[in-house]
């Protein structure tokens, strides 16, 4: 069976997880890394080097949205960023076939200002494993073998990178020159966001 990896599991890589286990059905098998402790978050590195947990359940969030929280896992958390989608009429449209599938699970919900809920886990049939930091991708043959922070490697048959070009950017190995060189000229934009 052909492994899967997705680099990010914010709502981008929740998205593909989506897409890819829906067309490729039990024909692969999908994981996410994500480096920090759940899926969206924006958070300082951790003190030690931890693998990830195995949860299997991503939020979707992503966009450079995030969930801040503090060590102490009793205290606030803070949600930043976009926390719903926006499409125009032409786009829903388009788009029509995947809108309907994630309101029929539950993912999207149309939107009630008199009620505000929080988000709902659905398995997307992906593993998903939190701190877990890619440093490196590396060819080998047909595959690709991808280094973490912890010093471990595994070996893929494809990757699909979701997290911000200056991060990929700093990955080490085989990433063809041109397509670093064109990335390079990518600009981010600065959101502040005062808590």
């Amino acid at each position: 069976m052909a492994r899967v990896l997705i680099v990010g599991a914010g709502l981008t890589g929740s998205l593909c997880a989506s897409l890819l286990r829906r067309e490729l059905q039990d024909k692969v098998r999908i994981e996410v890394w994500e480096k920090s402790r759940g899926s969206g978050e924006s958070e300082p590195e951790p003190q030690g080097l931890h693998r990830g947990s195995g949860e299997s359940e991503p939020e979707p969030q992503g966009l450079r949205m995030s969930t801040s929280r503090p060590p102490d896992p009793s205290s606030h958390s803070a949600d930043l960023g976009a926390q719903y989608i926006t499409a125009t009429s032409a786009y829903r449209k388009s788009h029509h076939r995947l809108y309907a599938e994630l309101l029929s699970a539950g993912v999207l919900l149309p939107f009630d200002s008199s009620r505000i809920e929080g988000l709902k886990h659905k398995d997307g049939s992906a593993e998903v494993f939190f701190e877990r930091h890619v440093t490196g991708l590396f060819r080998r043959g047909a595959s690709w073998e991808v280094q973490s922070r912890a010093g471990d490697s595994e070996m893929f048959d494809a990757v699909v990178l979701t997290i911000p070009v200056p991060q990929i950017l700093q990955l080490e190995g085989d990433l063809r020159e041109s397509e670093t060189h064109t990335h390079t000229h990518t600009h981010t934009l600065l959101c502040l966001s005062l808590i």
